[in-house]
């Protein structure tokens, strides 16, 4: 399978064409053209194709693409069947949100462990996910094979913890922070999630499309 030279942008669009395909099967549509997939993501035949093609060959010409087949190819580009192990560093709002509401499971991760300085939440358990003491996180790495740490800590404590994940070999963090935790050079793959630039990306729509209105009266 070819994986070199992936542009972001493509890799950006696998979890849309993931979603679109469980949709499909759940309403039972077993094959679908570029053309219909197309449609349906607002996306051209040209770009679903040369997508797809970055991976391999996934589709037959004149036939179109098998969806439950698909749906696994790209599951498995996504590392979904690879059983990644993640930890959790703060039980706060968000921490808790993610253990009680998020699937993990569903995208192939397992949340193994959490970890907050709260005396009132250590020993805990929700949703099946124990909650030691932020000093066991080196010990518990050092004995734990770990993937992906999800990061939820207040924003003073961001750096540190980063720094001190990344000394214990910690190698992806996904990161609800608000704070920039590394370089451009660092070999740390960081995912920052901020939920304020996704709620001002809609403010500007929102005003583009005011202003619109404005200028056509």
């Amino acid at each position: 399978m070819k994986k070199e030279k992936i542009s972001n942008n493509v890799i950006r669009r696998l979890p849309r064409y993931l979603r679109k395909l469980d949709e499909l099967i759940d309403a039972g549509v077993n094959r679908i053209s570029s053309t219909e997939l197309g449609e349906q993501l607002g996306f051209t035949p040209s770009q679903i194709r040369q997508d797809f093609n970055c991976f391999g060959e996934f589709g037959q010409q004149g036939y179109g693409y098998n969806v439950p087949l698909l749906r696994e190819q790209i599951a498995g580009i996504l590392g979904m069947d690879r059983g990644y192990k993640a930890v959790l560093i703060g039980v706060g709002h968000i921490g808790r949100a993610l253990i009680d509401n998020f699937c993990f499971r569903e995208w192939g991760i397992n949340l193994i462990h959490a970890f907050d300085v709260d005396p009132d939440l250590i020993g805990k358990e929700f949703s099946g996910v124990p909650v030691s003491s932020v000093d066991e996180i080196q010990a518990f790495l050092k004995k734990n094979k770990v993937d992906i740490v999800v990061l939820a800590v207040p924003r003073d404590a961001a750096l540190p913890t980063a720094n001190m994940l990344i000394d214990n070999g910690v190698q992806a963090i996904w990161n609800f922070t608000n704070v920039e935790l590394v370089g451009p050079d660092s070999p740390v793959i960081v995912e920052n999630v901020h939920f304020s630039d996704s709620l001002l990306a809609l403010s500007y729509f929102v005003s583009d499309g005011y202003d619109s209105k404005k200028l056509k009266k």
